[in-house]
């Protein structure tokens, strides 16, 4: 006896992955820079320009703070602040570079906003508590750049200027760190105590 089979067969389908389109890709400008040197050097034209805004933006902050400790804080980063430029400058001179400064949209737009805060808060605790984390953003953004350098500049073979931008990097995570001892040990318990 002879048994029949069935065969039946299975329509498969298979899902197509969505077209990925390049629309949301960026064209570059004429300037771009089409390799990592001229990459690093856009960048410490970059932090040039950032370091110079924050020597006008340091002092504006020190005259709003009312803590004698924070404003002595803001005072002595300004003095490294300063520092950091010589630094920068010679940074430039180890690539064979004019020092030259090219607007930092970030460090122009963290600046504005610490003017904000200033303009949106009364003098004392709260102002103070504002003051330090705009500077806090600010430091942030210099401790990511300088991070980002130094990488660079090894990668680069620039051993000289990476060893330069390692101590700016070192002295921004201090000034990080004595703007969080100083909003923790008082400011912020200040600020709570005015509501």
């Amino acid at each position: 006896m002879k048994t029949a089979t069935k065969t039946t067969t299975r329509k498969t389908t298979t899902k197509k992955a969505p077209a990925t389109t390049r629309s949301a890709s960026v064209k570059a400008k004429s300037t771009a820079a089409d390799g990592l040197k001229e990459f690093y050097i856009d960048c410490l034209k970059d932090i040039y320009w950032a370091e110079k805004a924050l020597t006008k933006a340091l002092p504006k902050m020190a005259k709003n703070a009312s803590d004698k400790n924070l404003i002595s804080v803001l005072e002595e980063h300004l003095s490294e602040t300063e520092e950091q430029i010589s630094r920068l400058e010679r940074v430039f001179e180890l690539v064979g570079k004019k020092a030259v400064a090219k607007k930092c949209e970030a460090m122009d737009g963290l600046i504005k906003e610490g003017q904000d805060i200033m303009e949106s808060t009364e003098i004392g605790p709260v102002r103070d508590a504002g003051i330090i984390a705009a500077s806090q953003k600010i430091e942030h953004y210099e401790i990511a750049t300088y991070g980002t350098l130094c990488a660079f500049a090894k990668t680069l073979g620039y051993d000289d200027a990476a060893k330069i931008l390692h101590e700016t990097l070192e002295e921004e995570k201090g000034a990080d760190l004595n703007l969080t001892e100083r909003a923790y040990n008082n400011i912020n318990f200040e600020a709570t105590e005015e509501n």
